[in-house]
């Protein structure tokens, strides 16, 4: 958690404050505005708002919660309330424990939870969770009263004193508000209810009173803001003290009746406000016993202090009492308290003639500085005068240094000061006032001649010994206690006082003065605080005020003491008018002139920077340029020899490459001739393999058939076990058959990656070089030569099924044939091998068909042969059963024979036709794109 400190003129953030873990619930500020207390639930801290650092800081136990820490009006002690309802008293300085409060009775124990302090720091009221007020003494430091609230009061929630501008700050009236809601304003003296405010039905939910006491400000429970008017409520608030003499009278014959310690509320017929049909609130007086009219408090209290009787007693005491000295002083000067005009002065703003105040005078307290600034702009704003009047801050300082706590009163006590104690001070401005320093003079002359005379002797002018005395108003030669003592006197006195305490303190210095003899140290004793009584120089001052002639007596020429009107103040013109307007218009010609050479000033640095800015950022970019360049030069040697370097690589790789392409096409040529070879054994081997085939079946056909014949005489069992041996040959033939169709589907697919991977060359063939080209197209030829092989080994295999040595003998030519081809257009162009891979693709297509029309033709030859043993098969069996049938299967026979033999050569003419086209087809030529 952390505090932030705003300035309330500007609105800008200040400082911000940590050291609260929890929230803060309490802030107390010191009269003097120097020192902040904050209090959480489980520490207080004490700040310096001067450096806005923590000071010191309150640890307690844990069990030990704070109630409330704050500082006591007008005083230096710190009163911390903790939840055990212990009460002690600190020293602000040393943080010294003063005392501590006694524990309260038993009898009325109530659990502290709101407190409140008169403005004088005498009495402190405490209250809780019950409907006892405690009151407590803090200079006898004991409990003098407990005050029992009425019966519908069991808690109360806010307690505050009704301040009062004639109590002097002994406040006597309590505003406490309860948990109903309603709060009532009870005179802690007489334990009187006075009046009330707010209701059950429209309870205050938090309520605050201004600090003069006149208006009160209520939070309601359903939100709204009501504002009450004190003197519309009561007419016993705000009264003027009572005379300092009185008369002492006999005892009435009725005795007083003394109470205790413990007294109740009395209350009469106390009337609400009540709510009129517009929704207003109207306040009336509720206490019916009160008489008097309704009369303007300020005029009262002007008339109600004899100005007589204070200079009697005055004189009689040198000095005003401490506590009385401000009322005494506003009644005096008679202040008009001119909120609106004071408040219409301010919201112009800081004066342009006091924005660099703290430049010439450096106030160590931020707040003073704001408050001064505040007053002279009001004075500048006031009357154009007081914007030129150098000697202005050192007037008003002690006064605002007085009253920084209360600026309208500030500043109307100056322009009180300036109308009456400052008259025909400006008329020869911007001079210091000659006429006045003249009638000091004149004082001077006729009271001491020979300290006067030595003034003369050494030079020294009334603008020296009287002028430093007046602009300062003695601040600078006097402490505290003694200018507020000189000022009671002067307030009380006609303006020509002022002017005769400056010869009373110059005669009365007469003994020091008589022995100065240079400038300097004249000037040091008028701006510095001297060992001199200031009682004797009062009592000097009214010595001369007595004994002065009338002729030279400064009552003559001052007008008699002047209040500031209500309402507006007055316009103060006392001022050679021409020459403030003469120098306002100098100065402003000046400022503008000032402003101009600023201007220019700013313009001619702005530009002597670029200037600066620019030779800067050339001399960076040619030492940019010229690193460049170097960086360039050592990149460009450093890529001369990469280039070397990368040929002399690239020359040894071509010799590398050529080497590996070398080896890589004599592995290739190798592979290539082991893998011809390797396919020719295999064929070989297939070929000689399908001949043993042949002959076996040959020959186990002709077992069969002579088996046959020989055992037909067996019938049934033999035609039985033909019937198994057949079964078993067309299962084997069968199996021959699936065989074939595999090798049939694997060369298919061998063609189809054969088809794939020239794809995949054509389509990286122009990515490649010319050698690779070749190779990839002597791959694709040797696939092609070789599919047209496996091609011709199949038309072989069927040839040697079907085909005697003559047919076997023409393949092998044929085979002969293309490797000769072969051979000889390997010595081709590249297109004319791209073409002849073409022709052997077709080739391969072409002889595929023949392929198939000769499985056709075996198909239907191996039909034919079914059908003939079928029907041998059935003559047999019905030449068994009817041998008289013989002849006719003889015929038969015979008839069947020619069918085989008409079959047989048709189909044969049906190969020579499909050979024929083949060829035909070959012959024709091709030529593929690349």
């Amino acid at each position: 958690m952390f505090l932030t400190c705003m300035e309330t003129v500007t609105k800008e953030l200040v400082s911000w404050m940590r050291g609260h873990e929890s929230s803060v619930f309490s802030i107390s500020v010191h009269a003097s505005g120097r020192y902040a207390i904050t209090t959480s639930s489980d520490t207080a801290q004490l700040w310096d708002l001067d450096t806005f650092q923590r000071k010191r800081k309150l640890n307690i136990l844990q069990s030990v919660g704070i109630q409330k820490v704050f500082f006591l009006p007008l005083s230096n002690t710190i009163l911390s309330c903790f939840k055990d309802n212990s009460i002690f008293a600190w020293e602000c300085d040393t943080l010294s424990c003063k005392y501590q409060l006694p524990a309260p009775p038993e009898s009325s124990s109530v659990l502290y939870k709101v407190f409140a302090v008169t403005r004088d720091g005498r009495i402190l009221a405490a209250g809780g969770k019950s409907n006892h007020l405690h009151l407590w003494c803090l200079e006898a430091k004991q409990l003098f009263r407990i005050i029992q609230m009425p019966t519908k009061v069991r808690a109360i929630r806010h307690l505050e004193f009704l301040p009062d501008s004639f109590d002097a700050g002994s406040n006597q009236v309590l505003g406490v508000l309860s948990q109903d809601g309603i709060m009532r304003f009870v005179n802690i003296q007489t334990c009187k209810l006075l009046f009330e405010i707010g209701s059950l039905d429209e309870g205050i939910s938090s309520s605050v009173i201004s600090p003069h006491g006149r208006y009160i400000a209520s939070i309601m429970e359903n939100g709204s803001l009501n504002i009450y008017s004190v003197q519309a409520l009561t007419q016993e608030i705000n009264k003027p003290p009572p005379p300092l003499v009185k008369v002492i009278e006999d005892l009435p014959k009725s005795k007083l009746n003394s109470g205790g310690l413990k007294m109740k509320v009395t209350s009469g017929r106390v009337q609400r406000p009540a709510k009129s049909r517009e929704n207003k609130i109207q306040a009336r007086i509720l206490k019916q016993d009160l008489t008097g009219n309704f009369e303007n408090k300020e005029n009262e209290a002007s008339d109600g202090l004899n100005k007589k009787r204070l200079q009697i007693l005055l004189k009689g005491y040198g000095e005003y009492p401490t506590k009385y000295r401000m009322f005494i002083w506003r009644s005096l000067l008679q202040l008009p308290e001119n909120h609106t005009a004071f408040s219409s002065l301010v919201d112009k703003g800081v004066h342009v003639a006091f924005l660099n105040l703290q430049k010439k005078y450096p106030i160590k307290s931020r707040k003073l500085l704001r408050v001064l600034q505040r007053t002279l702009s009001a004075l500048a704003h006031w009357s154009a005068i007081f914007s030129d009047t150098p000697y202005l801050p050192l007037l008003a300082f002690p006064f605002v240094k007085l009253f920084q706590n209360n600026q309208l009163i500030c500043f109307e006590v100056v322009a009180t000061l300036i109308i009456n104690w400052c008259q025909h001070w400006f008329e020869y401005f911007p001079n210091p006032p000659i006429n006045i320093l003249s009638l000091i003079e004149n004082v001077l002359a006729f009271h001491d001649k020979e300290l006067l005379q030595h003034f003369i002797d050494h030079d020294i002018t009334s603008q020296l010994y009287a002028w430093p005395l007046l602009e300062t108003v003695f601040s600078e030669v006097l402490t505290r206690e003694e200018w507020l003592k000189l000022f009671d006197n002067v307030f009380s006195n006609h303006p020509s006082f002022l002017l005769m305490t400056v010869v009373a303190y110059n005669t009365c210095s007469r003994a020091p003065l008589l022995n100065c003899s240079l400038r300097d140290d004249f000037e040091y004793f008028f701006h510095h605080r001297n060992n001199l009584d200031i009682s004797v120089v009062i009592r000097e001052v009214y010595h001369l005020m007595d004994t002065t002639p009338t002729d030279i007596h400064p009552n003559d020429k001052l007008d008699a003491f002047v209040a500031l009107t209500k309402g507006q103040y007055p316009v103060f013109n006392q001022y050679p008018k021409f020459i403030v307007d003469y120098q306002t218009q100098e100065r402003e010609r000046i400022r503008n002139d000032e402003l101009d050479f600023l201007r220019e000033r700013q313009m001619v640095e702005d530009m002597q920077a670029e200037v600066d800015q620019q030779r800067v950022e050339d001399e960076a970019w040619y030492q940019k340029q010229e690193l460049l360049r170097k960086a360039e030069e050592t990149r460009r040697e450093m890529l001369l020899q990469e280039e070397e370097k990368m040929a002399q690589q690239r020359q040894r790789l071509a010799s590398v490459k050529r080497e590996l392409r070398a080896k890589e096409m004599h592995l290739q040529d190798a592979t290539r001739r082991r893998f011809l070879k390797l396919q020719q054994d295999q064929c070989e081997m297939e070929l000689r393999r399908l001949n043993d085939e042949i002959e076996r079946k040959v020959h186990m056909r002709d077992q069969e058939i002579a088996t046959t014949a020989k055992d037909l005489e067996m019938r049934h069992l033999e035609l039985e076990s033909q019937k198994r041996l057949y079964e078993k040959n067309l299962i084997r033939n069968q199996e021959a058959v699936a065989k074939e169709m595999r090798e049939d589907s694997d060369t298919y697919r061998r063609k189809v990656d054969l088809e794939e991977h020239m794809f995949h060359k054509l389509i990286e063939a122009g990515q490649t070089q010319n050698q690779k080209t070749q190779k990839l197209i002597e791959e694709n030829l040797a696939e092609a030569e070789q599919a047209c092989l496996n091609a011709d080994w199949r038309i072989q295999a069927l040839h040697k099924q079907r085909c005697d040595d003559l047919q076997r003998n023409a393949c092998y030519q044929e085979v002969a044939k293309l490797l000769r081809e072969n051979r000889r257009k390997e010595t081709e162009v590249l297109n004319a091998m791209v073409g002849e891979g073409a022709k052997k693709w077709e080739e391969a297509k072409e002889k595929d068909f023949h392929l198939k029309s000769e499985k056709k033709a075996s198909a239907l030859s191996d039909a034919s042969r079914k059908w003939f043993l079928e029907k041998e098969l059935d003559d047999a069996l019905e030449h068994a059963e009817h041998p008289y049938n013989t002849v006719s299967l003889n015929q038969r026979r015979v008839q069947w024979d020619t069918m085989e033999q008409d079959l047989m050569e048709r189909v044969r003419n049906l190969r020579q036709r499909l050979t024929a086209q083949a060829r035909n087809r070959c012959r024709t030529p091709h030529l593929l794109a690349t």
